[in-house]
């Protein structure tokens, strides 16, 4: 069996008010069962992501092994053990999008934030993320961002677009 990595110091970016928030989430929690899926949510809305010291910290206050706090956060695509940016760009290439002009928005997208496929900026403005179906092919193409459905997101309209974000 697999074991996570021994977790290392918190990193810098998680502040002292951060780890007291985090760590009400986990005594709010404590001995539920099915818990640990809402934590990793809230520690991670909290946090911005998931570094293995926090899932060793969510472990030891849960009372779970780290394995299984590992294994959950790597399962599901939604959590991240990486910094984030403030806002997500998911840029949907699947079919319809990419023959209604996605790779165009993504080139721009690209060019505008400076960043490609999977990274986040320095400033942790934005991560570029490509998915391949968001499930709205009569709008091709979608961008989606945040919690907010771009539709018919041309290449022309991007700038315009990312601006809404800070």
């Amino acid at each position: 069996m697999y074991l996570p990595p021994a977790a290392d110091a918190i990193p810098d970016d998680v502040s002292p008010d951060m780890i007291d928030r985090i760590d009400q989430i986990i005594a709010a929690n404590r001995g539920q069962l099915n818990a640990l899926i809402p934590v990793l949510q809230q520690v991670q809305e909290v946090a911005g992501y998931l570094p293995v010291s926090l899932q060793q910290r969510i472990a030891q206050g849960m009372g779970v092994p780290g394995s299984d706090v590992f294994g959950v956060t790597t399962f599901y695509s939604f959590f991240s053990m990486e910094p984030r940016g403030r806002n997500v760009i998911k840029v949907c290439l699947g079919t319809a999008c990419f023959v209604q002009g996605g790779n165009e928005a993504l080139g721009r997208i690209k060019t505008h934030t400076g960043l490609k496929e999977g990274e986040t900026g320095e400033d942790r403005r934005f991560t570029l993320e490509v998915v391949r179906c968001v499930g709205a092919c009569g709008l091709a193409p979608v961008t989606v961002i945040n919690e907010d459905t771009h539709r018919k997101l041309t290449a022309d309209r991007v700038t315009e677009v990312l601006e809404q974000y800070e």
